[in-house]
């Protein structure tokens, strides 16, 4: 493995479930991304502030690493085309599972959720069978 960084993975791990952990102590929300995102977005409270500041926080620590690091290089291995209807389907995913992979794979596995243990181990499922049918089915011609 030539990109096996597991210090950088733990730190960004600590970060993360500390992200989570004091969200909910604060504000007793929990840190999925897409509902953090959604509200913001399509705001239905006044509670913006703290969607925006969360939204902010991880741009920011995304920059910071980026600086620390010398830079990120970005490389997209996959049409354009195929980026959008890829977004478009986790989007799809994200609606139709109630939640995204961060609120439910860290916030509820943490709260002990079945059904964040069955969105988890849905959306694990799927990705492995992607992973294979994509990579040595279709020979990664994607």
């Amino acid at each position: 493995m030539e990109n096996f960084t597991p210090i950088t993975g733990l730190i960004g791990g600590l970060l993360i479930g500390c992200a989570a952990v004091l969200t909910l102590w604060a504000s007793g929300r929990i840190a999925g991304i897409s509902g953090i995102l959604s509200g913001l977005l399509f705001p239905h409270k006044t509670d913006t502030g703290w969607r925006a500041l969360f939204i902010g926080g991880i741009l920011i620590g995304a920059a910071c690493f980026a600086w620390f690091n010398g830079g990120v290089t970005i490389e997209i291995q996959t049409s354009p085309g195929l980026t959008v209807i890829a977004g478009l389907l986790v989007g799809f995913g994200t609606r139709l599972g109630s939640g995204c992979t961060s609120g439910h794979g860290i916030c509820g596995i943490g709260r002990l959720s079945r059904r964040s243990f069955t969105a988890t181990a849905t959306f694990m499922f799927v990705a492995i069978v992607t992973v294979y049918l994509t990579r040595h089915v279709l020979g990664g011609n994607l």
